[in-house]
């Protein structure tokens, strides 16, 4: 029987977080401003395929992330990133007095410190997902992390990034503490993802009290430019 975290953003876009699906047959994603995740069945078939490819439209790129199936012969698989899963097994959470809480009006600067430390995915919408926390310095965001995708029971800690000149004073270290912090207080676990070859980032979540749950994968294929399909989008 599989396990809720084997399929994340399916358990999320039909559970917390289903009123930021976009639908289309059996087939669920965020808005593109807002995550690039989206949702397959465990076991797609053909009209998945389908419903997948008229919801980015002929000749795109589609992120797959967490998919390790096969694509269909005429997609052409773009990108292909080993990936892990950790969840929490003994973490020492705690609020941090320096972290403030990011809204709306910082969405600007945070997208400024993505650009310089490059922790992944983060678009203008992102922060709806969840509680993000961040650190300042001379009033400067120089560090933050937040919740983004949220299975039943789960929240996971995404975003985790600390501007390259603020490195090695353990910013990243405490704001993972402190979202964490927060998901235990609601009674959830946290998880996370990161590249298998991110070695350091791993070394340092398992040391935090994470450990290993699952192999994943990042993927991307191209939609062929032959597929269309006319039905409307159905959004929650």
């Amino acid at each position: 029987m599989s396990h809720i975290l084997d399929n994340p953003a399916l358990a999320s876009l039909t559970g917390p977080h289903a009123h930021f699906a976009e639908r289309r047959g059996r087939v669920l994603r965020y808005p593109l401003d807002v995550s690039p995740w989206l949702a397959l069945p465990d076991e797609p078939d053909a009209q998945d395929w389908a419903d997948l490819a008229a919801l980015w439209g002929p000749g795109a790129e589609v992120p797959l992330p967490g998919f390790r199936g096969e694509v269909p012969a005429d997609w052409e698989i773009t990108l292909q990133i080993d990936g892990v899963q950790l969840v929490d097994d003994g973490l020492s959470t705690a609020p941090d007095p320096e972290a403030v809480r990011l809204g709306p009006a910082d969405v600007p600067e945070m997208l400024d410190l993505v650009a310089r430390a490059r922790p992944g995915p983060f678009e203008a919408r992102t922060i709806e997902l969840g509680t993000y926390l961040g650190i300042r310095r001379d009033g400067v965001l120089v560090a933050m992390a937040g919740e983004r995708l949220h299975p039943p029971g789960w929240t996971e800690i995404s975003a985790v990034c600390t501007d390259p000149a603020f490195r090695g004073a353990g910013l990243a270290t405490r704001l993972i503490l402190a979202v964490a912090h927060g998901i235990r207080e609601r009674g959830e676990s946290p998880f996370l993802h990161t590249g298998a070859g991110n070695t350091t980032a791993i070394r340092l979540y398992e040391s935090l009290g994470f450990r290993l749950r699952r192999t994943t994968v990042f993927g991307a294929a191209r939609v062929p430019e032959h597929l269309t399909d006319e039905r409307p989008l159905a959004v929650s």
